[in-house]
């Protein structure tokens, strides 16, 4: 595979466009949809409630760390957690607002979170999430959710959280990216300008 560009030597939206062009029509970790169609479903669920631009921008890119972890693609067959949520908001650091950054680490804690939290929750998620969740360390303890709640955007995350799990549809109206592009350069511009 050649040398991709490093994001800080690059166009951050340029960089993800190519990337939901090469790589989005993927398989997602064991959905029946493609990877680029969660991640626009999602978005598409938080903007359709109204959600903060900052929180859509978030939702739409709140799995790129599947195309950028140094641990490689998820697999059903994984016993190994691949921190997609922690390499996904350092591919995003330094170009979006951390309202956007800290929603894209913290959407894995918030599944955890929610597990431990709403006892109906689990049973809402797929077989590939539940195998997920017990690679990513399972419901969290009570001292962990009061960590979590410590964190300035967890609410945002939780949001984040139940549109991830909503936007595995088959059969949606096919959402582009290009859609999406306005809004991440006005997203991204904020952080350039504070």
């Amino acid at each position: 595979m050649p040398d991709q560009p490093h994001p800080a030597r690059t166009d951050i939206i340029a960089l993800i466009a190519d990337i939901f062009e090469r790589r989005g029509a993927e398989a997602y970790a064991g959905e029946a949809i493609t990877v680029a169609e969660h991640m626009l479903q999602t978005a598409a669920l938080a903007q359709a409630e109204g959600a903060p631009e900052t929180l859509v921008a978030a939702a739409l890119l709140h799995d790129i760390g599947h195309f950028t972890s140094e641990f490689g693609e998820y697999s059903p067959d994984d016993t190994q957690d691949k921190y997609h949520d922690e390499q996904g908001a350092a591919v995003l650091e330094g170009f979006f607002p951390p309202a956007v950054t800290e929603c894209v680490r913290l959407h894995v804690a918030a599944k955890r979170y929610l597990c431990a939290t709403d006892a109906a929750y689990y049973d809402t998620l797929s077989s590939a999430s539940k195998h997920s969740l017990r690679l990513q360390g399972g419901p969290m303890s009570e001292p962990e959710i009061d960590a979590f709640r410590s964190l300035r955007f967890y609410q945002e995350a939780v949001s984040l959280r139940r549109w991830d799990d909503s936007g595995k549809q088959v059969g949606l109206r096919k959402m582009t990216f290009e859609e999406f592009k306005p809004l991440l350069e006005k997203v991204r511009k904020r952080e350039v300008l504070f």
